[in-house]
C-alpha cells in the first residue's frame, strides 16, 4: 500500500523506535513507516489503518509495539477476537498490564460481559497506573449495562475520580458514562447534573454531552434547508413551545 513521502517513520514513539532497532535498518523503517499510517488513519479511516496494521504485522510480528498496534487496528473494527489475540501476544511479550483493561473490553464485545467483570476483579487491575484503572472501571460499568445491570453500573461508576473536581484526561469519559447510566435509570435531573459537569470538562468537545444536555432540556436541532439556500445554518427550536400550544 502507498505511503505519502513525507511519512519518514521518525513520528513514532522513542521507545517503539527502540523497539524496531531489533530489525535490519531498512526492514524497520518501512515497519515504522507502516505503524505511522496506522496512528494517522485510526480514527478516521479505520479499515485503512487495520490494513497497514497488518503490513506491518507481516513484516514483524515478533515486535511487540508491531502486535499492539495490529491489536488497536482490528479494535477499531470490531473484529474483537483478533484484537485480543494481538493483545495477548502483545503482553506475552512485555509482561505489562496496560492492555488489560482493552483485553477485558474484546471479551465484551465477543459477547462476554462475565468474563470482563472478572478481569475487573483480577490483581492485574491493581498493578495499572490510574488512567487504566478508570478505564477498567468504564469497561466493568459497561459490562454491568451489558447484563442489563444499570444500578450496579451507576455504583461502579462512583468512585474518587468521579467526584473529583480536577479535570483529567479521563474525567469527561468518566462523567458522560455515569450520566448515560443514570438516564438509563430514569433518574433524569441527575443525568442532566451530569452530563453538564461532562460539558465543563470536555475542553476538546470529544463528547456529544452538549447535545444530551439540550434534549434533556426539550431543546431539537432540525435541518433548515430553504429553497433559496441549501447551505442554511441549522434552526434550533423549543420543542416544548409545541406543547405550549396544544
Amino acid at each position: 500500500m502507498p505511503i505519502p513521502d513525507d511519512v519518514t517513520g521518525y513520528e513514532i514513539d522513542k521507545d517503539v523506535q527502540q523497539e524496531l532497532q531489533s530489525l535490519p535498518k531498512g526492514l524497520a523503517e518501512d515497519v515504522a513507516r507502516n505503524l505511522v499510517m496506522v496512528a494517522k488513519l485510526i480514527d478516521e479511516d479505520p479499515e485503512q489503518a487495520y490494513a497497514y496494521s497488518k503490513i506491518a504485522l507481516r513484516l514483524a510480528s515478533r515486535v511487540a509495539a508491531v502486535r499492539e498496534a495490529a491489536g488497536f487496528a482490528a479494535y477499531a473494527n470490531q473484529k474483537y477476537s483478533e484484537a485480543l489475540a494481538e493483545f495477548r501476544a502483545a503482553r506475552r511479550m512485555t509482561g505489562s498490564v496496560e492492555l488489560w483493561p482493552v483485553m477485558a473490553d474484546c471479551e465484551r464485545g465477543l459477547g462476554r460481559p462475565e468474563k470482563a467483570l472478572e478481569m475487573a476483579g483480577a490483581p492485574e487491575v491493581q498493578k495499572l497506573d490510574k488512567a487504566g484503572q478508570v478505564e477498567m472501571r468504564l469497561v466493568a460499568a459497561g459490562a454491568r449495562r451489558d447484563m442489563d445491570q444499570i444500578d450496579a453500573a451507576i455504583v461502579t461508576l462512583q468512585s474518587p475520580e468521579l467526584a473529583s473536581n480536577s479535570v483529567q484526561p479521563w474525567t469527561a469519559r468518566l462523567r458522560y458514562a455515569y450520566a448515560d447510566a443514570l438516564l438509563a435509570a430514569g433518574r433524569e435531573d441527575e443525568a442532566r447534573e451530569w452530563f453538564a459537569k461532562v460539558i465543563e470538562s470536555d475542553k476538546d468537545g470529544s463528547t456529544d454531552a452538549s447535545d444530551r444536555l439540550a434534549e434533556l432540556d426539550g431543546v431539537e436541532f432540525v435541518d433548515a434547508l430553504g429553497d433559496d439556500d441549501a447551505e442554511a445554518a441549522p434552526e434550533v427550536r423549543d420543542a416544548a413551545a409545541g406543547d405550549d400550544e396544544d
